[in-house]
């Protein structure tokens, strides 16, 4: 099963949805909240409500508008070396930062480069999705109440990132975190194990790497979070991503308008999403 969040023509109202093996219509689960109330039980179920082609939909991420979207940064050793943080010992615990909701999209969607940016950086990652509530959790309570895993791509702005210490405004530029539909997590097993991870611009592969290669794995990150933050269902960790990112090559190679950018996970799928221009007025994701 793959899930994803639909609305229909003339309203807002976001509904979770099944792709078809054909991708071509979704199926009905439940309301956004409703499928969070519960979402262990809409994942195991063969049936839903109406189905509808795919064209009479539009895709919008599955996600509550509260949720918490923590990142890990700086969660795969290779990455750590390539770039300014090559000369820092190894954190004892993650490094963590913040997304707000509003700026995450889907596969398909354009992404614009901010007016002061000379381009955008590419970061694909896998995104774990917490399906019951965690507080004081140990790391198997917390990898146990994971219920799905998607393709992420962290999208950065790295002029506004360097800026400050603080990475929060180059990590929230308009529809700069498309994400790939839900898959459950009985199907995609442990991240330890390793699922392979490529990320491609215009074709050409620049990350390649695996899961298993992270330093803080996803229940330990969550354990630690919930020891601080109540994590409730519908919140989302993303798990950090692997060497390669542009700013870091020399000369550094970033996403202009006109690119075609694609995170390919196994067993998660293909993410695809083309960077657009700056837009006059603030992007509706």
């Amino acid at each position: 099963m793959r899930v994803v969040g639909i609305t229909r023509t003339g309203s807002d109202h976001v509904e979770v949805a099944a792709l078809t093996d054909a991708d071509d219509a979704v199926r009905v689960l439940a309301p956004l909240d409703e499928f969070w109330r519960d979402p262990g039980s809409y994942l195991t179920r063969d049936t839903g409500g109406t189905t509808f082609p795919r064209g009479e939909v539009t895709l919008v991420p599955p996600v509550l508008p509260g949720a918490k979207v923590i990142c890990i940064g700086l969660n795969y050793l290779r990455h750590l070396a390539e770039g300014s943080y090559r000369a820092e010992p190894l954190p004892e615990y993650p490094t963590l930062f913040a997304r707000w909701p509003s700026t995450l999209t889907v596969d398909g969607a354009e992404i614009p480069v901010p007016v002061d940016e000379e381009g955008l950086d590419w970061e694909g990652e896998v995104m774990a999705w917490v399906g019951r509530e965690l507080y004081c959790a140990t790391a198997d309570e917390a990898v146990d109440a994971v219920v799905g895993y998607s393709t992420f791509n962290d999208v950065t702005a790295r002029r506004a990132q360097k800026t400050t210490s603080q990475w929060i405004l180059g990590k929230n530029a308009d529809c700069s975190g498309p994400l790939g539909p839900l898959v459950p997590a009985d199907y995609v097993g442990d991240l330890r194990d390793g699922l392979h991870i490529r990320t491609r611009v215009n074709g050409v592969t620049v990350q390649d790497a695996s899961t298993d290669d992270m330093v803080y794995a996803v229940g330990e990150t969550l354990a630690y979070i919930s020891r601080t933050i109540t994590l409730r269902p519908g919140d989302l960790l993303a798990t950090g991503t692997p060497s390669g990112v542009g700013y870091a090559r020399n000369p550094a190679w970033l996403l202009h308008p006109g690119d075609r950018v694609e995170v390919e996970v196994e067993k998660l799928g293909v993410l695809r999403n083309t960077i657009v221009a700056a837009q006059r007025r603030p992007a509706h994701c």
